[in-house]
């Protein structure tokens, strides 16, 4: 059974999905843009008997509710201070993380700050190298150089349903296994007022991620943790290139490939859950 809470931290309330005993290790899962926990419907099913399952939502994605940008300021460092909170507020001391997209700095930044609370990790399409950025970043690096008026609106198609549909869809060999209420949920959630201008803004803020990045290879060649990669080779966004660059500082990473795109657990949870299991056994995590 999926539980589904909040927990009040001063002005946010976080949304999230539970699920498992918490006497079993705790396996944390951090969505991306432009979604929520809901990505993980049909994963959690899947590893809740021998895992207990957090997925919240960040601030202002999903269910969860925070201030608006004139009262907070969305940046990934901010979203990664409230995700902190938000585990100690819920009694997380030790935990895998799942990340994927905008997860992945938000849960790499948790692991540089309390390494010893993070025992695994595991990314799906969540990137830390240059080589993983496709052309498909090209508009957003040209307003992270140049952040003008017109830079800005130039992404805000980024916003719009059907780049939403397209980033479910694109790379996948049969659409139909896509379930239409992902990103018909996605829509919806992103056109709450004023949610455009957050994520503008994160879009923005991205380029202190790709700045981390040499700090994030230190902390995987220093501290080696146990290092999944499942990925979806068919990405428009991250490439191949960067799951396979999680080996170069960690050699002991694991790195899969499945014909998908960057949602991979719309056609692949299966295959993916069992991999998780897999590596998580292996790990002594279980």
């Amino acid at each position: 059974m999926i539980r589904y809470r909040s927990a009040t931290l001063d002005e946010h309330e976080i949304f999230y999905r539970e699920a498992g005993e918490r006497s079993h290790p705790t396996l944390l899962l951090l969505h991306g843009f432009p979604t929520s926990s809901h990505m993980f419907r049909n994963l959690i099913p899947l590893l809740s008997d021998h895992f207990y399952i957090v997925a919240p939502d960040l601030p202002e994605f999903g269910f969860s509710q925070s201030p608006d940008r004139s009262r907070f300021k969305y940046t990934f460092e901010n979203l990664a201070n409230v995700t902190a909170a938000f585990t100690g507020a819920i009694g997380l001391e030790r935990y895998a993380i799942y990340v994927f997209d905008y997860g992945a700095p938000v849960g790499f930044r948790l692991a540089l700050a309390r390494p010893e609370r993070v025992t695994a990790i595991i990314s799906q399409n969540g990137n830390a190298y240059q080589e993983g950025l496709s052309t498909g970043w090209k508009q957003i690096q040209k307003y992270w150089q140049e952040p003008n008026v017109a830079n800005r609106e130039a992404i805000r198609a980024f916003l719009t349903p059907e780049t939403t549909k397209s980033q479910y869809v694109q790379g996948v060999p049969d659409e139909t296994l896509v379930a239409p209420e992902s990103y018909a949920l996605d829509t919806a959630l992103l056109s709450r007022p004023g949610n455009d201008e957050i994520q503008l803004d994160l879009l923005l803020d991205y380029s202190t991620n790709v700045a981390l990045y040499p700090k994030f290879h230190e902390y995987f060649a220093l501290k080696k943790p146990p290092f999944l990669a499942v990925w979806g080779k068919n990405d428009p966004f991250f490439l191949p290139a960067g799951a396979e660059a999680f080996r170069r500082d960690n050699p002991n990473a694991e790195v899969h490939f499945y014909d998908t795109g960057h949602f991979a657990l719309e056609t692949h949870a299966a295959e993916i859950a069992a991999r998780i299991r897999t590596f998580l056994k292996r790990a002594n995590i279980q």
